[in-house]
C-alpha cells in the first residue's frame, strides 16, 4: 500500500470518516477483509473496484446499514454501528438505486425525506428551495418525478442526500444511466461540495470521473484495499512514465541526442514529424527538455504531455478492467 502524505484538508481538521479493520463474511465468502481508510473534510475519496470486490458491502458498513463482523467506524468524531442514530445523522447516503417516489413531485419527495430527517416547518421549506436550486430542478419542482429524465432523477436523488446538510456524502455510482449533460452537472456539483468542505466517499465505474474528482483513491479487490494514494502515487506503483510528444522541424537528430542527456529522460524516439520522449515527472522536466531541443535550432510546433492514467494502474493491480 502506498504511504501517502496528508492532504491540506487533513492537516487542519480531524478526519470526517475513519474506518479500520472492517471485516464481513457471508457464509463461506469473506466479502470485506480488513478494509480501512480515512476521509478528511473537503476531500473526495474514490473507492474503486471490479464487480464483487466488496465496495457495496464496505459502503453499507460505513453508512451503518449493515452490521460488520469486526472493525471500527467513526463519523464526525462519533462511533458508528447499525444503531448509531447520531453518527448516521452526519451522513448523506445516495444509493445507486434511485430512492425517490415516482408518484410524488420533486418538492413532495424532498419534503417527505426532510421529515424523515426530523426537519419541518420554515426550516424545511427553506432547505427544500435551496436544494431544488442546487440540483437545478427549481423550475420542475411541481412535476411528478415519473416524468423526469434519468439525469433529473439522479440529481434529485443527490438532493435528498444533501437535505440535512451532512458532513459526509456517500455517492454510490451517481451517474449511472444519465446523459452527458446531466453527468457533467452532477460532477460539477460534487466538485463544489468538496470545495465547501464536505467529505465525499465516491464509487464509480467511470475511471475518468475518478481522475477528475478524487483527491485520493483506494483500489479494493477481493475484499482488501490493495493500493491507496493520489493519482500520481498510484501511477508510480507501476513505474509509469509520462510521454512528451514534440511536433517539430529542423535538426531532429541532434535535438533527440540533447534530450537524452536531460535528467529523468528514459527514452527518446525520433520520427518524421518530431520527437517522443518518455520521462519521469514530465511537469518538472518539460522546461529542460524544451531548452535542450531549442539549442539545436529546432522549431517546435506543438507540445503534448500524456500522463499514465488510473485505468492502467487498475488493470495492472487487479488484472481486470473497472467495468468488467
Amino acid at each position: 500500500m502506498v504511504a501517502t502524505q496528508p492532504s491540506a484538508a487533513a492537516t487542519v481538521a480531524a478526519p470526517i470518516l475513519t474506518c479500520n479493520g472492517l471485516r464481513k463474511r457471508f457464509g463461506g465468502r469473506q466479502a470485506v477483509d480488513g478494509v480501512g481508510f480515512e476521509i478528511a473534510q473537503g476531500e473526495t475519496y474514490g473507492l474503486l473496484g471490479p464487480n464483487g470486490a466488496g465496495k457495496t458491502t464496505t459502503i453499507s458498513i460505513v453508512c451503518g446499514i449493515l452490521a460488520r463482523d469486526e472493525g471500527t467506524v467513526t463519523v464526525a468524531g462519533q462511533p458508528l454501528d447499525v444503531g448509531s442514530t447520531k453518527a448516521k445523522g452526519a451522513i448523506g447516503y445516495v444509493p445507486q438505486d434511485l430512492a425517490i417516489y415516482p408518484d410524488l413531485t420533486a418538492r413532495e419527495n424532498l419534503n417527505f425525506f426532510g421529515r424523515l430527517y426530523g426537519m419541518g416547518g420554515r426550516d424545511l421549506a427553506r432547505r427544500v428551495d435551496e436544494i431544488l436550486a442546487v440540483v437545478d430542478l427549481a423550475d420542475r419542482a411541481k412535476e411528478r418525478t415519473e416524468h423526469f429524465s434519468g439525469g433529473m432523477k439522479r440529481r434529485l436523488n443527490i438532493g435528498i442526500g444533501l437535505l440535512h446538510t451532512p458532513q459526509l456524502l456517500v455517492l454510490d455510482e451517481p451517474t449511472v444511466g444519465v446523459d452527458p449533460q446531466s453527468r457533467n452537472a452532477i460532477l460539477s456539483s460534487v466538485e463544489a461540495l468538496s470545495a465547501e468542505g464536505m467529505g465525499i466517499l465516491y464509487t464509480t465505474h467511470y475511471m475518468e470521473e475518478a481522475e477528475r474528482l478524487c483527491d485520493r483513491v483506494g483500489i479494493i479487490d477481493e475484499g482488501r484495499i490493495i493500493a491507496e494514494g493520489t493519482r500520481r502515487e498510484l501511477v508510480a506503483l507501476v513505474g509509469g512514465l509520462d510521454k512528451v510528444a514534440l511536433s517539430a522541424t529542423g535538426n531532429l537528430h541532434d535535438a533527440a541526442e540533447a534530450v537524452r542527456a536531460v535528467e529523468g529522460v528514459e527514452d527518446v524516439t525520433q520520427h518524421e514529424d518530431g520527437i517522443d520522449v518518455l520521462v519521469a515527472e514530465a511537469r518538472w522536466r518539460l522546461a529542460a527538455i524544451m531548452e535542450a531541443v531549442s539549442r539545436d535550432g529546432v522549431s517546435i510546433r506543438t507540445v503534448e504531455v500524456v500522463e499514465p492514467d488510473l485505468e492502467a494502474v487498475f488493470l495492472h493491480l487487479t488484472g481486470k478492467a473497472l467495468r468488467e
